[in-house]
């Protein structure tokens, strides 16, 4: 069975950075995946997505400060994050849609498997 375990939220200042780590288990192979973020209050939003063969997408709002990673040999997903911003904050979940390829920036629905989040929260 597919487990994601994200890492690496913390509270930090308007500016400063942080790394998430998505560590999945439980299935050999690569697999499209991505990042979602989601504040109180507000819904879902698609943060960055890598397809299978690499392809990278970010979302409008994260263009230029955030970069989506993979070690394949490994099974990490990482999201480094810089000059962050107040809105910034959410819960960021890790998502992988195995058995198949997804294009772009798709809706959480479209992905297989997710974890359970970690929380990132930036101060102004």
């Amino acid at each position: 069975q597919v487990r994601l375990e994200e890492s690496g939220g913390d509270s930090v200042q308007a500016g400063g950075s942080l790394r998430l780590t998505c560590v999945a288990s439980g299935y050999d192979g690569v697999y499209s995946m991505g990042w979602f973020r989601q504040a109180i209050g507000d819904k879902r939003e698609a943060v960055a997505g890598i397809d299978n063969d690499g392809t990278i997408t970010y979302g409008d709002s994260v263009k230029g400060r955030f970069t989506i990673s993979r070690d394949n040999a490994k099974n990490i997903l990482y999201l480094q994050m810089t000059a962050l911003k107040p809105e910034d904050t959410g819960l960021y979940i890790c998502a992988a849609h195995v058995g198949g390829r997804i294009y772009g920036l798709a809706p959480f629905i479209a992905y297989t498997h997710s974890g359970h989040g970690t929380q990132v929260i930036v101060s102004s």
